[in-house]
């Protein structure tokens, strides 16, 4: 058991599962970075922005790139500008201090309160850039040789970590990490999340959207599903062009909405206009029945 303190519930726009609580709460508890896996459009990102507002505390964003590097996040010592400083300014470089600019996980470490950092989409940078994180992350603390410091952790921030799984991740990073997966969400769940964010919307059409959303994920071979994010946005284009819920499964008005691959598009067309139309067998809690 947890010992008692302000636990990690969900808000009021992120419907989280019991699963995903306890995985939240578990790192917060035992220190852990959260490494949190899924589809692209499962809630990821915002999973962070959800713990951040529920349990009060403040969001850094740490946006990794091709080229990112472990230091970025801690440090950056500003060599171009004290070179101009030193010969265009009047400012003293003697003092190197004042041209270093720590990175979202300095920031993280020096706040006077506990904060969120999400390390956004690791797996996008260079293989060894979460081994270069794990002395940082285990001892919360780093040295800036340039000035001879060494910033430790004023309070051990809640690390929230993405990955796309578009490479695999060191075994010594995710011994260190507390992982969770998150399923693409079933047909119920995501009634509930749509409710979450319009929720005045005519039932007859939540359920039409649903039928021909989840009838489009099932066509085998789309090269990119659409996602909870891509469903939001059709449902709300759906209600702002007053499209009639009778049309949406026959003629899925404003499908590039739903549908960002060439391929997929006539794949999902050629589909619909083939005769079959969205009838097909019930293959599991995830797919709508009999539609």
């Amino acid at each position: 058991m947890l010992e008692a303190r302000a636990t990690f519930t969900g808000t009021s726009d992120y419907i989280a599962s019991e699963d995903l609580q306890n995985s939240v709460n578990v790192s917060i508890a035992l220190g852990r970075p959260l490494l949190i896996k899924g589809e692209p459009g499962t809630g990821k990102t915002m999973l962070a922005r959800s713990i951040a507002e529920g349990m009060g505390m403040d969001l850094l964003i740490w946006n990794i790139k091709s080229t990112t590097k472990a230091k970025d996040g801690l440090y950056i010592y500003d060599t171009v500008q004290r070179l101009y400083d030193s010969q265009f300014g009047d400012h003293d470089v003697s003092d190197i201090r004042h041209y270093i600019r720590h990175g979202k996980m300095g920031e993280a470490f020096l706040s006077d309160k506990k904060v969120v950092l999400l390390i956004d989409e690791i797996d996008k940078a260079d293989i060894e850039f979460p081994n270069d994180l794990l002395w940082e992350l285990d001892v919360m603390s780093f040295d800036i040789p340039e000035t001879g410091e060494t910033v430790r952790a004023n309070h051990r921030p809640a690390v929230i970590i993405t990955s796309n799984a578009e490479k695999e991740l060191p075994d010594a990073f995710l011994r260190r990490c507390v992982f969770h997966y998150i399923s693409f969400p079933d047909a119920e769940m995501m009634k509930e999340i749509v409710r979450v964010h319009y929720p005045d919307l005519e039932q007859k059409l939540l359920e039409e959207a649903m039928k021909a959303f989840y009838w489009i994920r099932s066509i085998d071979g789309l090269q990119k599903k659409p996602s909870t994010s891509e469903l939001l946005d059709w449902v709300q284009a759906l209600t702002i062009g007053g499209i009639s819920p009778a049309k949406i499964s026959k003629e899925l008005p404003f499908l590039g909405v739903l549908i960002k691959k060439d391929n997929d598009f006539g794949a999902v067309l050629q589909r619909l206009h083939s005769g079959q139309g969205m009838q097909r067998k019930s293959s599991g809690p995830g797919i709508l029945r009999n539609w």
